[in-house]
């Protein structure tokens, strides 16, 4: 099943060929925005369930057209926080290097169909980052590794597009380096088109993702190869903060073959049992970079073996087998 919104926000369950309005099944809802139509329909699942899944055997079908336009599945989440560096890149080191995460702005949120707008900032580069997401479904705090899945509501594709360091001579971005500000320009989240609930996504660490550009094949890549799982990235995250329903955690990218992202480019997402989304770019200053000069696997391969024998101080505050 596949939860998502079309035209003014109005819920729906995502099909193949179109939507299926589900509008009357939550009308009694009292709520002020769609994020929190989305929180209230999470809290609310298992009592509107049954309703849901007849609509989605019984409704009538909506076929996508110029009429149907869909939105954001999760329109502004209270936080959105995303894996940095959390693939092994074909190289499994043990221990496995710390988990690190950072903030990403609500506001740079996009759905299906939308355009990645490139700021006057000028960066090295903008690049794509195809990523796994999930939605939290309930309340999580100090969660185990082993209960974490339980925590999560449904997944959806992200793209993570990135302002990479400021091209020399240029104004530095407002906060500190590790800030990522490059990565929460307005309309640097694409997500979509929908949010396959967990039920339907039992192993979201055997999953394939791809991303093209112009119809080129860019990333491919599965979510096996994650340095820290799902299960494991919601649960140390919980022991620092408290996750709510309707939060959004991305889970980072494997950095083969990423490349630019540039004016006129029409890019598609696609990861396996959730759905594919297309967005587009524009940029008033038309900078060019060779579409073609993208990030080898061979040197991330490399890159990772030199940190076999590097010390570090582990994972707070657990290591994935303690727990």
């Amino acid at each position: 099943m596949k939860i998502g919104f079309y035209n003014e926000f109005l819920p729906c369950i995502v099909k193949e060929d179109g939507i299926i309005d589900i509008s009357h099944i939550v009308s009694n809802m009292k709520v002020s925005s769609p994020q929190f139509m989305l929180e209230k329909m999470i809290i609310d699942f298992n009592s509107i369930r049954s309703d849901i899944e007849s609509a989605e055997k019984n409704g009538q079908v909506i076929p996508f057209s110029d009429q149907i336009q869909l939105r954001p599945p999760v329109p502004r989440p209270g936080k959105i926080i995303a894996g940095q560096v959390n693939y092994k890149e074909g190289v499994t080191l043990n221990p496995p290097r710390p988990l690190r995460t950072f903030f990403k702005s609500p506001e740079a949120i996009i759905g299906p169909g939308d355009t990645i707008v490139l700021p006057n900032h000028k960066p090295v580069i903008f690049n794509h980052e195809a990523e796994l997401a999930f939605v939290i479904g309930k309340t999580a705090k100090n969660v185990m590794e082993r209960d974490a899945l339980n925590y999560i509501f449904g997944y959806t594709t992200s793209v993570d597009v990135s302002a990479r360091a400021p091209e020399e001579g240029e104004a530095q971005l407002p906060g500190t380096a590790d800030a990522h500000y490059g990565k929460s320009f307005d309309t640097f989240l694409p997500i979509g088109p929908a949010i396959t609930i967990a039920d339907d996504i039992p192993n979201p660490n055997s999953l394939r993702v791809r991303y093209w550009v112009n119809g080129e094949l860019r990333q491919d890549y599965n979510t096996n190869d994650m340095e820290h799982s799902v299960a494991y990235l919601l649960a140390a995250v919980s022991h620092v903060m408290t996750l709510k329903p309707g939060d959004l955690v991305l889970c980072g990218t494997n950095h083969g073959n990423l490349g630019p992202l540039q004016d006129g480019d029409t890019a598609e997402i696609y990861i396996e049992n959730i759905g594919s989304s297309t967005n587009f770019v524009t940029d008033a200053l038309k900078r060019k970079w060779d579409p073609h000069n993208l990030r080898s696997p061979a040197t991330n391969a490399a890159n990772r073996e030199k940190l076999r024998w590097e010390w570090h101080s582990g994972n707070w505050p657990f290591n994935p087998s303690s727990s």
